[in-house]
């Protein structure tokens, strides 16, 4: 008996069995690489949500994560491939009856060594990101009020500059015959003391004949009249109109029903000026 024949006599079930578990092993392997991939790939998208969610001046590149995660998703694509062609290379040669070559862990060497670069690629990047958000906040001295989401103050999103949305208000209101009391200009009193503040404007108005019998019916109403609308602009370039919520002063002041519509124009207004 030669040897080709001893081998192929040699050759039983459970080595056919023995080089399928290895085949699947490498493809779970390679599916982890690429799920695990696709995770980090869609970290960067997710800081970037949660910076814009906590009103971050701008928003920090996460580009980095993207290439990381192609490069795993990638890395398993490989994976499968190579595991599959070195698998049926190997069950041919079982079945042809020829010598097989001593099993090899260069694969499983390069996969571990190519995930060890990996890591710490993106323990870096990890690193260098905390570092700049922390620098950032530590030194940014820009002063800026996000949109509140109670319903005591009312924000709509203006699709114009604070300049014009203020000339906007401006107009209607004198359209309206209602008088400009004052217009506050925040940002630009912080500038005289040299300070830096987003382009925040407050524009006081209102009636004599639609506050008075506000304030007859509840002298307390008058710490909020004459009303108001705020014109600001958050460090991500949008403009918002906030003002009291009509509801909230009645509420606050026990304003009887009929007079709401008194202090409800300012919702009218503030539709007015921002579309």
């Amino acid at each position: 008996m030669d040897a080709s024949a001893a081998t192929a006599q040699g050759v039983t079930l459970s080595d056919h069995l023995a080089a399928e578990r290895t085949l699947l092993a490498w493809i779970r392997t390679g599916l982890a690489l690429m799920g695990f991939g696709f995770v980090v790939a869609r970290f960067g998208l997710f800081l970037q949500q949660l910076h814009v969610a906590q009103h971050a001046s701008s928003v920090q590149p996460y580009g980095l994560s993207l290439w990381f995660g192609t490069a795993l998703i990638g890395a398993g694509v490989v994976l499968n491939l190579f595991s599959g062609w070195h698998h049926f290379r190997l069950i041919r040669t079982m079945d042809q009856g020829h010598a097989t070559r001593p099993h090899t862990t260069t694969l499983a060497v390069l996969t571990s060594m190519f995930l060890a670069l990996v890591g710490i690629g993106m323990a870096i990047y990890l690193i260098s990101v905390r570092d700049s958000v922390h620098s950032y906040s530590g030194t940014s001295d820009e002063s800026f009020m996000a949109p509140s989401v109670s319903n005591r103050i009312l924000n709509k999103r203006s699709n114009y500059s604070v300049d014009e949305t203020l000339e906007r208000l401006k107009q209607t209101l004198q359209r309206k015959g209602i008088t400009i009391f004052a217009i506050v200009d925040h940002s630009g009193e912080a500038e005289k003391v040299g300070s830096k503040m987003r382009p925040t404007k407050l524009v006081v108005f209102g009636s004599p004949k639609a506050g008075t019998p506000l304030m007859l019916a509840a002298p307390g109403i008058a710490i909020d009249l004459p009303l108001k609308i705020l014109i600001s602009e958050e460090p991500g370039g949008n403009v918002w109109v906030s003002y009291n919520s009509p509801t909230y002063l009645q509420e606050r002041h026990g304003l009887p029903q009929e007079l709401l519509q008194n202090i409800a124009v300012v919702e009218t207004l503030a539709a007015a000026v921002t579309e």
